[in-house]
């Protein structure tokens, strides 16, 4: 049974003869056959000089027209190869010229018994590098050929003597026809051999660059579509690749070109060692702080680099950040509707009686004074009643298509007669954002956030108002000049009864998470110093509004 795992043996040579490759070695070989003359003229005119001029013979000007000959052929030959596009012909007419050129360097330095007989073997290696095993052979025999006859016509008389020099023996011609026809033969057949291997490894070194080339390619497509940020460094932090996820998370450097080391992009990060399994570590990056989760290794066979992979855990920490607040305020509301419920009836009767107390008291009594605080005082804490069971239980969204834009300029014309905007510079931006919500609680959530921005100024300063639709969401922003949040205490705003501001029952907040919520949306704040304070509401696409309210 044979088996099917077979490896396809290449093409043979002398089949597989590109134009491009054909072209490279003419032009090579051409290369070197001007190198080669320019050489022999250098030592033809040294020896020219170095005797006088009236001491030319017939052989040095014929040795001079050869050269001359083989520039011109030469330049002809390149200029062709230039313009035109080479086939087989050029090569055989190149197999030829070799062979002539050859003969007539061996005619002019001694026929027989020159010693530049090599020239021949030069011609039929030239031969097999351009045609393979048939250039081989052709040019083994056409040197042969021709040195035989030119040894011959020598000896016989038909060719005059080069140089006067005298007539070898007979048997001595013979024998030098014979072992140059023998050696071409034999280098002819070397020459092949040694071709065909370079061909084939070649060919198969070209397998391998073209395999790693698709290896290499992969490899970068691997790199570019990660999620993950990788960095590559040497051991004292220089940068030496980062893929686009790494320059995604962190940004271009403050001079807006790749950082060189990665201390640049995570401070201290040299200082965790060679090897860190999993470790989380802040940074600072252009669009604000950013949670990484980072590991470290040596990168195998080169152990002073360094192979850094991360992940930017901001969104996901902010998400969990979220979904803890969010058990929280149900496990709080919940609480909070139980007790309310408990206070509201005592409540409603301890107001009756205080008011029937005051009725029946004559004006101006401490009586009367006293049932009236108590009036005051029970519907203050009704109304914080009511708050609790807002919070605790906010009524469903009536929701609509509305232009987030317009409700906001609503809110804020209702709050310019506010005292806390007085002196408060207020800028609006309001872009075409439409979505389903309920426009009561969204004109709600505007107005508490609103309000909260005038307090935070503390009436000199700059607030901002923005909608914006992106994707698919709507995004709501207030922002204040004032940027009085504490860091520490960003994470318990949300949180019902935590205030900051004096006289505030801490459910403004709250109410609004609440609200946002139901609507399947998001709320984030963030707030410095430097940058002031913004709060951020996201609101879902139309359809996914619908079906995030859909079995209310």
């Amino acid at each position: 049974m044979q088996s099917n795992n077979t490896v396809a043996e290449p093409p043979r040579p002398e089949f597989a003869l590109g134009a491009a490759d054909l072209r490279l070695k003419l032009v090579w070989l051409t290369v070197f056959r001007t190198v080669a003359t320019t050489l022999l003229l250098s030592a033809t005119v040294v020896r020219v000089l170095s005797q006088p001029l009236t001491e030319l013979t017939h052989e040095d000007t014929f040795f001079f027209g050869l050269i001359a000959i083989v520039y011109l052929s030469t330049l002809i030959y390149g200029l062709i190869l230039r313009r035109h596009r080479v086939g087989p012909a050029a090569a055989y007419a190149q197999v030829l010229g070799d062979v002539l050129l050859a003969s007539g360097v061996v005619y002019l330095t001694g026929g027989s018994e020159s010693p530049f007989i090599f020239a021949y073997s030069l011609g039929v290696i030239a031969a097999a590098i351009l045609l393979y095993q048939r250039g081989a052979l052709l040019g083994a025999f056409a040197s042969s050929i021709a040195f035989g006859g030119l040894s011959l016509l020598i000896q016989s008389g038909l060719l005059r003597s080069p140089q006067g020099s005298p007539m070898p023996a007979s048997g001595k011609v013979w024998f030098a026809v014979v072992s140059n026809t023998l050696a071409q033969v034999l280098i002819a057949a070397l020459a092949n051999y040694l071709v065909r291997q370079l061909w084939t490894t070649g060919g198969r070194l070209s397998q391998r660059e073209a395999d790693l080339k698709k290896i290499v390619d992969l490899h970068r497509q691997i790199l570019a579509c990660m999620l993950s940020g990788l960095v590559t460094c040497e051991q004292d932090g220089t940068i030496t690749f980062i893929n686009k996820a790494a320059e995604g998370i962190f940004g271009p450097g403050a001079s807006g070109s790749t950082p060189r080391n990665i201390e640049e992009l995570i401070p201290g990060i040299l200082k965790l060692g060679p090897v860190v399994r999993r470790c989380e570590v802040t940074v600072k990056t252009q669009a604000g702080p950013r949670i990484i989760g980072l590991s470290i290794t040596p990168l195998e066979g080169q152990s002073k680099s360094l192979l850094v992979v991360f992940q930017d855990l901001t969104d996901l920490r902010a998400l969990e950040s979220e979904l803890r607040r969010v058990d929280h305020l149900a496990s709080l509301g919940t609480l909070a509707a139980q007790l309310a419920h408990e206070i509201q009836n005592p409540l409603a009767a301890m107001r009756g009686s205080a008011q029937m107390l005051g009725g029946e008291a004559r004006e101006g009594s401490s009586s009367k004074r006293l049932s009236t605080i108590l009036v005051r005082e029970s519907d203050r804490l009704t109304k914080l009643v009511e708050d609790f069971l807002h919070f605790a239980r906010p009524p469903a969204p009536v929701v609509r298509l509305q232009s987030l834009g317009k409700i906001a300029e609503e809110a804020v014309e209702m709050l310019r007669a506010d005292p806390l905007s007085a002196g408060i510079d207020v800028e609006l931006s309001l872009l075409e954002a439409s979505a389903h919500v309920d426009p009561d609680q969204i004109r709600q959530i505007l107005v508490n956030l609103i309000r909260n921005a005038f307090a935070a100024v503390g009436g000199d300063g700059r607030v901002r108002i923005s909608v914006e639709k992106s994707g698919l969401e709507s995004r709501i922003r207030v922002w204040d000049s004032g940027g009085q949040i504490p860091q520490s205490e960003l994470s318990r705003i949300f949180d019902p009864f935590y205030t900051t501001q004096k006289g505030g029952t801490g459910l403004g907040l709250s109410i609004t998470h609440s609200i946002v919520r139901a609507h399947g949306g998001m709320i984030q704040v963030t707030s410095s110093p430097e940058c002031g304070t913004e709060f951020l509401v996201t609101l879902p696409a139309a359809q996914e509004a619908s079906v995030a309210n859909s079995g209310r």
